[in-house]
């Protein structure tokens, strides 16, 4: 168990202790709440899962060196932004992705610009953007937020070598 993993256990049995001093029924709404959650999303994860163990598994390694590895300098880190605007899903797919990229020889700059270009530029949330947002608001958040993903790994480029 981790540390991550840790902090989590302590949150979910302070807020489980918080819900039953309440005695309101809070406990067993928050469990109820908590099964359905894991219900609509275990196939999900569990299919992410299966996906990153192929690709651990399947990745070519020097092919990802090579293209984003630690001598691909800026190159590698604008193939990362692109990369990371293309990764599909949340958190629980797209972190051991990158991961195994990264365990793969990606550099660190370029896995950082990874990180970042996804939790900024993400094509997926496009589509939920759009219709709330608008237009315009979404050409210039993106405009904006493509600089970030290459300053975040052009800085860790310049500090890391």
């Amino acid at each position: 168990m981790n540390t991550a993993t840790i902090v989590l256990w302590v949150i979910a049995l302070a807020l489980g202790g918080w819900a039953w001093k309440k005695r309101d029924g809070s406990l067993k709404k928050g469990g109820v709440l908590a099964w359905k959650t894991a219900r609509q999303n275990g196939a999900l994860l569990v299919i992410a899962f299966v996906i990153v163990g192929y690709i651990d598994l399947l990745s070519p390694t020097e092919l990802i060196q090579s293209w984003i590895g630690p001598q691909s300098g800026w190159k590698g880190i604008f193939l990362a932004e692109g990369l990371g605007m293309l990764l599909p899903g949340g958190p629980y797919v797209v972190f051991p992705l990158i991961t195994i990229l990264y365990q793969s020889g990606a550099s660190l700059s370029a896995t950082i610009t990874l990180v970042t270009s996804w939790a900024t530029l993400a094509f997926l949330t496009v589509s939920f953007e759009l219709p709330f947002m608008g237009w315009r608001f979404t050409l210039i958040r993106w405009g904006l937020g493509l600089s970030i993903p290459l300053i975040a790994g052009g800085v860790t480029l310049l500090i890391m070598g």
